[in-house]
């Protein structure tokens, strides 16, 4: 295939401020797309957007809330001119890993919050907006989960049940819009080499411990925000036209 991969799509990229998101933001410009990221970040929001301010615009908006996805969707129609072909649910957050009966209800809530009901709200508004500018056939959707979805452990109990939620409503919501051309599909990256190390593994971030951790990974390493800005390039694109309903594992082989 030549050409750029994604020329001429507009995509909303929701943490798109730092890690997995700010990756793709990159990768998706790089491949022709102009893209809203979203983000409560304001200071890595506008760095991120500072790379290339012609094809990137960042926006504060909180997309657990429905009012967070309808100043987006204001936006697309102000700076791109009412097109969205690619959204991307990224943003996530988790409590500290720790026994699950010490888990409050504010970061349950918080938990659900950012990982499910922003997809709810998601497909709530961006679904309909996509079939009214004519993108929805051609579109696609690709949410974030993790391979917790499919590898819960202690500690983790309900951030890995949200990622689980994420995988199985992405199978479904695939089954529901690839007759009108709109493809869902998901990622499940294994833990990237983030300030997040102590609170996902519940362990002091040591060359040790990292060891250790790397250790049970095949391809002797942990995740790069590249290969998940890959993946979901991938999966946007019209190479992935017959893709539908996928949980992607990204884990160099953690979960074999």
């Amino acid at each position: 295939m030549t050409g750029k991969r994604l020329e001429g799509k507009v995509a909303i990229v929701t943490g798109g401020a730092s890690g997995f998101g700010a990756a793709t933001a990159s990768l998706f410009v790089s491949e022709g797309a102009r893209v809203l990221i979203a983000d409560l970040n304001e200071t890595l929001g506008a760095q991120v957007a500072a790379t290339n301010p012609d094809r990137i615009v960042y926006q504060k908006a909180n997309i657990a809330k429905r009012e967070g996805w309808q100043q987006l969707l204001q936006t697309i129609d102000q700076k791109f001119s009412g097109k969205l072909d690619i959204v991307v649910n990224n943003a996530g957050t988790s409590y500290a890993n720790k026994p699950t009966l010490d888990v409050t209800e504010e970061e349950f809530d918080l938990t659900m919050d950012v990982n499910v009901k922003s997809i709810f709200w998601s497909v709530k508004e961006c679904v309909p907006f996509m079939k009214t500018c004519g993108t929805a056939k051609g579109g696609a959707i690709i949410n974030v989960a993790s391979i917790g979805a499919m590898r819960p452990r202690p500690g983790l109990v309900w951030y890995a049940a949200s990622k689980g939620t994420v995988a199985n409503a992405t199978k479904g919501l695939a089954a529901e819009y690839a007759p009108i051309g709109l493809r869902v599909n998901s990622v499940c990256p294994l833990l990237a080499a983030t300030g997040l190390w102590e609170k996902f593994t519940g362990q002091p971030d040591t060359e040790e411990n990292r060891k250790k951790f790397i250790g049970d990974v095949p391809m002797g390493r942990l995740t790069d925000p590249k290969d998940v800005a890959n993946a979901i390039c991938f999966l946007a694109s019209d190479e992935a036209a017959f893709i539908v309903g996928q949980n992607l594992v990204i884990d160099g082989g953690k979960t074999i």
